[in-house]
This record gives C-alpha cells, structure tokens and sequence, in this order.
C-alpha cells in the first residue's frame, strides 16, 4: 500500500489550540514550582482527563471518544511543549496504562477498569523493567506462581511511571510464570490493584529531569490477586509488551516534538529581547543561524513523527510501522537534546539559571533518547528493518 502523507486535518488543528489554551491556562503558571517541589499535580491530571485526554483513543463504549492515534500525538506534543513530565503522563497513561488493557484485556477486566481509566480520574502503570531485566526478558526476576486460584507474586521493578500517585488505581507487571520445555522463562503480565496488601511503591525517584512525573520502584512481597487478573494468554506477557513499544515510540517522538518547538519559541522570543552593543542579539549571525537550526529541527522532527502516526491510523503493515516508529523516536529525541544545548547557549548564561525554562528542557531532554527504547535499540531495529543481520 502506499504510504500516506502526513497532513493534519483542520479538525486537528482546532484540536491542537484546544490542548494549548489548556496547558498554557492551567500548566505554565505554575509549572516552575511544581518542578522545583516535585509535586505531582493529581487534579491538574484529571482535568486533562476532563478534557478527554486520556480517552482519545479509546473506543466510546469505555468512556472514550474513538478518535484517532495522531489526534493523541497531538496532544502529547502541546502538554510537552509547557512541560515534558505532564507530556509524558499522559503518554505513560495511556501507552502503558490504557492500551494492554484495551488491547490484551477480557471484556469483564476492560468493564472493571477501563472507565475510570479513559476518564483520566485514575492512572495504570506497566511494570516491566527490573535492575538486570527490561529489553532482556529473559533476565526477569519477578515471580508470579498459581495457589488456590489466586497469583502469588515476589519481586520488584524500577522506573515505572504513574505508579505510585494518589490516583493510581493499578499496575500491570510482567513477571516469570513458568519454564518452557527449551529451558526459557515463561513471562506472563498480571494486573495487581493499587492497595493490594505486600504490593508497596517505594519512595518516588529523585531525577535529573520529569520532576513532575510520578515515577517510583515497586515491590512485590507475597501479593496476591485472583487468577483472572491475568492479562492476555499466559506466556505471552513480553510479546505483549512489544506489541505496546512501537505506539510508545512515537507518542515519544511527539513529546520531543513539544520539547524542539519549545525552545525554538522562547529562542526566539529571547533573541528579540535581548540586546547587545544597541542591537537584539538575533540581529547577530552567529544567534540567528543557530536559531535557523532549531526551526530545521522542529520541522523534521514533526514530519517524521505525523507520518509515522499516519501510517498507524492507515493500518500501515506492522513492519514499515515498525522502522517509521523507530525513525521517528530515534531522529525526534537526538534532536531534542540538541535543541535544548543551542537554546540554553542562545539565553547564555541565563539559560544555566532555574529560573528560566530552558534549564528545565535541558535536563528533560536527555532521558528521551533512552525511554521507550535507547538510540542505540533504535538503530539496531532500523538496521534489521534495512536487512542486516545486525545482533
């Protein structure tokens, strides 16, 4: 099939100034202090949930709207353009969150949850990454074993998002259920519900950047849940995990998106302003181009992002799904990181200075290039995609 051009509709664009007005009103008023206490925000959370944010894309029989994956791209980008961590709650929220259930859930598990979910009233975690396990599934710790009907669960994880606020209603976990006739790990996911007796969020993490994001290690000591909170089939739980990364990829990319437009905004704001022996300093070659590059970078960046989120919305085959996803995080977060070094250089030594945003896209942007897949496992895919038999 042909692969669709990236165009978004006017409808997306209304949207677009929708979620701006938002993030604009009731985020960046207060964005500075929220990042400075570490405080995670759970009432501005649940506007954005009044605002439909988390149900986009999901169907309306849970509380959604049915729209479209680009639609949720669009709004991941303008939250993360005010402010990365809240872009990339409602990322996590739905990526991880919402969409197993969505997609591997029973009927009676997307009735139980799914609503309160969608309507952005509570949030849903995926614990996958371990201190010697994430992409090494096979090095998965956790344990889940079958007694009297119910999982019995030992562990622990690290770097989960959303999953430990006061909104959090539950977190699914891959964990080892079993041993194949070959000798691999059988890796299965299980929801365990927020309060569940052993199941304990430790203290939040104390980051280089996403202050606001909720972000904590958890710990499973004897948790035990009914045997039906099992998610999907049995076994399968890490092929369902990947099944989730691609979509992740590129709501990542419109988080870094959000991060380039941001500092080519206030870049140029500030090159206006700013004045130096009588002139503005975007008077200046030397700021101007570097500027120029930020405009380059933003242009790019959101090209390769919306087209991507096309070919999701086309129901583009899932290999060149696949290398577009992985283009898109790979190019949209290197450029990131970029594009926050030429900004906080443009502001000089303000730009070192908490008190001006740049600071806080700067620390944000580096953990873009390693969440939902490093660069380094972005090439290696593209590679694979290209036919090397790259390991």
């Amino acid at each position: 099939m042909a692969a669709p051009v990236f165009s978004l509709s006017t409808d997306h664009e209304d949207f677009r100034r929708v979620v701006r007005d938002f993030a604009e009103r009731e985020i960046a008023p207060h964005v500075a202090q929220w990042d400075k206490d570490h405080h995670f925000p759970s009432d501005v959370v649940q506007k954005m949930g009044d605002l439909g944010l988390f149900g986009l894309t999901a169907p309306e029989e849970f509380g959604g709207s049915g729209g479209d994956f680009t639609s949720l791209c669009v709004a991941i980008e303008e939250l993360g353009r005010v402010d990365q961590a809240l872009g990339v709650t409602l990322e996590a929220g739905v990526g991880l969150g919402i969409n197993p259930i969505l997609t591997f859930g029973t009927q009676e598990q997307k009735e139980r949850w799914l609503p309160d979910l969608v309507a952005g009233q509570r949030l849903a975690g995926f614990g996958l990454t371990e201190p010697g396990a994430g992409s090494d599934a096979g090095a998965t710790k956790t344990k889940a074993v079958l007694d009297g009907g119910e999982w019995v669960v030992d562990g622990a994880k690290q770097f989960i998002t959303n999953s430990g606020s006061d909104i959090t209603s539950l977190v699914t976990v891959t964990a080892r259920t079993g041993t194949r006739e070959n000798g691999s790990a059988e890796i299965s996911t299980i929801t365990i519900p927020a309060g569940t007796p052993g199941f304990v969020a430790e203290q939040g993490y104390d980051k280089l950047g996403w202050h606001i994001s909720d972000t904590h290690p958890l710990s499973f000591q004897d948790v035990r849940v009914p045997e039906d909170h099992l998610l999907g089939e049995r076994g399968r739980g890490y092929a369902q995990f990947l099944a989730t990364l691609d979509d992740g990829r590129v709501a990542i990319a419109a988080l870094a998106v959000g991060c380039i437009q941001a500092c080519l905004d206030l870049s140029v704001q500030y090159a206006g302003e700013r004045t130096t022996f009588g002139k503005p300093i975007g008077a200046k070659q030397g700021v101007a181009f570097q500027i120029a590059d930020l405009q380059v970078m933003a242009e790019v960046a959101r090209t390769v992002t919306y087209q991507a989120a096309a070919l999701k919305d086309a129901g583009a085959p899932q290999a060149k799904f696949k290398q577009a996803a992985s283009i898109a995080k790979l190019y949209t977060s290197e450029a990131a990181v970029s594009a926050t070094r030429i900004a906080t250089q443009v502001f000089g030594g303000y730009g070192f200075m908490e008190e001006y945003p740049v600071a806080r896209f700067y620390r944000d942007a580096k953990i873009l290039e390693i969440g939902e897949g490093t660069s380094e496992v972005q090439r290696m895919l593209i590679a694979r995609g290209l036919g090397l038999p790259v390991e």
